[in-house]
């Protein structure tokens, strides 16, 4: 039992020091940090039900899971192909694309949710 734990702290380590990776290393990353952020503050100053967060909570984790896996991978094609071959560009490219398609639901979600009781607070829209 006492091994099982000792591994289990050691996942969470490898897991944080892989989180602090992708934050120092990924311009991207700030981005998505900052966008985090504010819809976080926002839907706080909003005062959104629990529905609404649970699902903004659900595409800001598509995100960065999108952004950690485009990250990982960049990282094992580097390894795997330290010279430029057109199949490693395919999986660069590719994995891109993901965190792209993943931040672009997000932003559609982040304004069906965030839109109307915004519009509403700032009485633009009765």
């Amino acid at each position: 039992m006492k091994n099982f734990i000792i591994a289990r702290i050691a996942s969470f380590h490898h897991a944080f020091h892989g989180w602090g990776y992708v934050i120092r290393t990924q311009h991207n990353a700030w981005i998505h940090a900052v966008a985090t952020s504010l819809v976080v503050i926002m839907g706080f100053w909003l005062g959104l039900p629990a529905r609404d967060w649970a699902t903004l909570i659900l595409v800001i984790a598509m995100v960065w899971s999108a952004e950690f896996f485009n990250t990982s991978i960049e990282a094992v094609v580097d390894l795997a192909s330290p010279i430029h071959h057109p199949l490693a560009k395919v999986g660069k490219d590719v994995g891109a694309a993901a965190v792209l398609i993943a931040a672009g639901a997000a932003v559609l979600v982040g304004l069906l949710i965030l839109g109307p009781p915004l519009l509403v607070k700032l009485a633009i829209w009765r």
